[in-house]
């Protein structure tokens, strides 16, 4: 396993819709779970390291002690709950910068794990947020995406 080099904005891979997962990827999930941990994130998609497949690894619980890595192949939101919450939200491809969000409070999400097993989870509270951040990846979408064009000024003058 190897601690990947985590791409930043604006690099443009970050803006970029991914293609589908097509073969054996369990190798880059074991080094983007080894990276997350050590960025230290809570969750990486693959465009953030360079990869531009539909592939994200989470771990929604561990830095309250208890590890519990998860590899979302393929994912696809099927139900959103009607219910918003706003939080802040930070981006290990945007450091330093944190920005207030909307999100579903709950989420349905399918997908595949590393053996092809079709998956499919109701995720709330933080579970929720986390799969929806890294999901945006997916599709070429950043937090900066989500605010206020005065807000995204305020965020790209930080970030350089």
């Amino acid at each position: 396993m190897a601690v990947l080099p985590i791409l930043r904005w604006p690099d443009e891979r970050l803006e970029t819709r991914c293609a589908p997962v097509t073969g054996d990827v369990a190798a880059l999930a074991a080094d983007m779970l080894e990276t997350m941990y050590a960025a230290p994130g809570r969750g990486l998609a693959a465009p953030q390291v360079g990869v531009l497949l539909r592939l994200f690894v989470m771990d929604a619980t561990w830095k309250q002690g208890v590890r519990a890595p998860q590899v979302m192949v393929n994912p696809l939101i099927t139900w959103r709950a009607p219910q918003r919450v706003w939080g802040e939200e930070g981006c290990l491809s945007l450091p330093g910068v944190t920005t207030r969000v909307e999100r579903a409070k709950e989420i349905r999400l399918r997908w595949s794990d590393l053996d092809g097993a079709a998956r499919e989870e109701t995720l709330t509270g933080f579970a929720a947020i986390c799969a929806q951040h890294e999901y945006d990846h997916l599709d070429g979408i950043l937090t900066l995406d989500r605010i206020s064009p005065a807000e995204r000024a305020a965020a790209e003058e930080a970030l350089q």
